[in-house]
């Protein structure tokens, strides 16, 4: 009697435990979730302003229609990758977004009337403050990405993880032309 006693305390210890488990897991899942919906909230509000800048600079720049179109393109590419949730592709598309953006800026230095545009600070202002609140995010995004990655690697919430398929998740990452400094001068030069 003693014995089946101890076997059903044991026993439910060990389900607590692998319960345990996957709750915790589940919460890192959502953790995940929760952080990738806050890029995408930065990411569609970035999405509104992109073409009202475009708008603006349509007025000043008759003659920088690739450097403007460049930015609509990007902007698309990032809606794209964005509403599909897939991580690389958003990745791509915010480098060259990030790019467009700043040929974008250097070509409005050559523009004093655009500089000196009140809506135009404003939207540039608007655009650089999302672009921190993004980058702040992507950082909250990996490092909830990489701990659920790591508990569905260790044991024994892998085994926990196997018998329920976690997966792994990608974290957004950026190549080093990426995230190198935008060489300001050379847009100067065009």
């Amino acid at each position: 009697m003693t014995g089946l006693i101890v076997f059903f305390l044991i026993l439910v210890l060990v389900i607590g435990y692998l319960i345990t488990i996957y709750n915790g897991l589940v919460r890192n899942r959502n953790e995940v979730k929760l952080a990738w919906s806050n890029i995408d909230v930065l990411l569609v509000q970035r999405h509104d302003e992109l073409p009202k800048l475009v708008e603006v600079c349509k007025r000043y720049m008759q003659h920088e229609r690739e450097t403007l179109e460049r930015v609509t393109q990007a902007r698309s590419r990032v809606e794209t990758a964005r509403t599909s949730g897939d991580v690389a592709s958003v990745s791509a598309a915010e480098g060259a977004l990030r790019s467009g953006l700043a040929n974008l800026y250097a070509v409005a230095e050559r523009y004093p009337e655009l500089k000196a545009d009140t809506v135009f600070r404003n939207l540039a202002a608007r655009i650089s403050a999302l672009e921190t609140a993004i980058a702040d995010r992507r950082e909250i995004y990996n490092d909830a990405a990489n701990a659920q990655n790591v508990r569905i690697e260790t044991f024994p919430d892998a085994i926990v993880a196997n018998m329920f398929s976690f997966a792994p998740v990608r974290l957004l990452k950026f190549d080093a032309t990426q995230t190198a400094d935008v060489d300001v001068g050379l847009a100067f030069s065009k």
